[in-house]
């Protein structure tokens, strides 16, 4: 442990105020230190709130090396702390947060946890699945956005519906147009019957921007193949994406036992 490292920890044990609380996991946060993965977990359950915001900020920071601590919190009986973990889940887009996120986007009582999850989904890092899952985990997620858009009470969940309904349509561009079509047409539907005037411009903002995409699409170009390369890089190993396919496996098996029922 860093010498510098082992002074912001200090700090964060030793702040005896709620504004000394605060700057301490600010500054433990902006080092981006993974050895301050631990203490910024911990900062989660703290009763300040701005130090959790504080901390799922550094969390984002240090990506993908800081899920598997917030993916063991999940586990854990504090409903505080795992809602601000599943903020961060969100906010880096890890594959191994997808199944967390999509039970909570259409589930969770909070509706800020909800929008988290659902701006989660839409920033999901889809360009590290295998091909033979990445189907399978996007129409997950498109479900999932679609039942939000559909039938959330909150408006501020639909609009994060909307936003992500817009990033799985740009990420999948041409290769599904049943995808697409679906998309569009709840697109058209909130546009004309969404009560909220907020939600009925994101909605025609997403419309216009997608056009403007497609549309382009057709403008030939010339690939930049290093940058596609670095595209597809995954830290993630062959047992985390087995465990992802099993939990995805899991979903579509309940659903068609629900459906029976």
């Amino acid at each position: 442990m860093t010498d510098r490292l082992s002074q912001l920890i200090q700090a964060v044990e030793e702040a005896d105020s709620s504004k000394l609380l605060l700057e301490a996991v600010q500054n433990l946060a902006s080092a981006r230190l993974e050895g301050a993965i631990p203490t910024l977990i911990e900062a989660l359950s703290y009763n300040n709130p701005g130090a959790a915001v504080a901390s799922v900020e550094g969390l984002i920071l240090l990506g993908n090396s800081a899920v598997p601590h917030l993916i063991n919190l999940l586990d854990m009986h504090n409903y505080t702390s795992r809602a601000w973990a599943i903020r961060a889940l969100a906010g880096i887009g890890d594959p191994r947060g997808l199944v967390t996120l999509l039970g909570v986007a259409t589930a969770d009582f909070a509706l800020s946890v909800r929008r988290a999850a659902v701006r989660g989904l839409g920033m999901m890092k889809w360009h590290w699945f295998p091909d033979e899952l990445r189907e399978v985990a996007q129409e997950e997620a498109l479900e999932a956005l679609l039942f939000v858009a559909q039938q959330d009470e909150e408006w501020v969940v639909r609009y994060a519906a909307v936003v992500g309904l817009q990033s799985l349509a740009t990420t999948i561009g041409n290769t599904q147009p049943q995808w697409q079509a679906a998309i569009q047409t709840q697109f058209n539907l909130m546009s004309c019957n969404d009560q909220v005037l907020a939600v009925r411009g994101r909605v025609w903002l997403a419309q216009q921007q997608l056009l403007q995409m497609f549309q382009q699409s057709n403008v030939p170009h010339e690939p930049d193949q290093a940058h596609d390369l670095a595209e597809q890089l995954s830290p993630l190993s062959s047992n985390d994406w087995q465990d992802i396919l099993a939990k995805l496996y899991e979903i579509k098996r309940q659903e068609r036992a629900d459906a029976k029922n």
